[in-house]
């Protein structure tokens, strides 16, 4: 992990130290463990089967091979996907064979845990372990937040952040922090994002969050809200 620390944001979350990485994976350093969210696998191969606009089909290998960098810097014996891995049922059926060779070596020889999505419920003939809520330590992972949860770290949003900077705008994905929870920036190539000062990500996250923007490294900024 030396050579990648510089590129990491270093925070503490209910008593552990986690990395923010500028691809928008989460390491836990003492559990040796790698998080990502929202990977959309198969996403052109979904939308040119629902008749939608032709997007080049390598976004796959794109996405993996940014997965593979990250585990290799890190050395996580444990990658969770947190849902959403497959862009539905249909895109985890279909997986092509190039996105299969490069997805089977990243999970040989570790643990692998797909979280079940809103959209997928984690891709059944790849093997690893498929669950619902995975609870490590005091940290509890899932794919849509609970309101009421404590120790949680989930995804399905895409956040990102818009602030202005010397007179121009600029928005990027995010990981969005406050005391009760975590909710991670998508990592697939072809994902949008949800505004993180309206509506539904403002009510979710409580007063004090901290947005963390991806870049190199990721920038730690306080949350931008909608004046009231």
């Amino acid at each position: 992990m030396n050579a990648y620390a510089p590129q990491v944001h270093v925070f503490g979350f209910r008593g552990e130290t986690l990395h923010a990485l500028p691809s928008g994976a989460l390491h836990w350093p003492s559990e040796s463990l790698l998080v990502v969210s929202d990977l959309h696998l198969g996403k052109s191969e979904r939308t040119a089967r629902r008749g939608g606009p032709m997007l080049p089909p390598y976004e796959g290998i794109d996405t993996l091979t940014r997965l593979a960098s990250d585990i290799g810097a890190t050395g996580a014996r444990t990658v969770v996907c947190l849902g959403d891995s497959f862009d539905d049922l249909g895109a985890a059926e279909a997986i092509d064979a190039a996105t299969g060779a490069h997805l089977a070596p990243l999970m040989a020889g570790r643990r692998w845990i797909w979280i079940e999505g809103n959209h997928d419920p984690g891709p059944l003939g790849l093997g690893g372990t498929h669950l619902a809520t995975l609870k490590a330590g005091p940290l509890t992972f899932r794919h849509i937040a609970e309101r009421e949860a404590r120790g949680e770290v989930s995804g399905h949003y895409h956040p990102k952040a818009r602030l202005a900077a010397r007179g121009r705008g600029i928005t990027r994905p995010c990981f969005l922090v406050d005391a009760a929870r975590i909710v991670m920036p998508a990592y697939g190539t072809y994902t949008g994002g949800l505004h993180c000062d309206g509506p539904e990500l403002s009510a979710l996250m409580e007063r004090g969050a901290r947005a963390i923007l991806l870049g190199t490294p990721p920038v730690e900024v306080p949350m931008p809200r909608r004046p009231a």
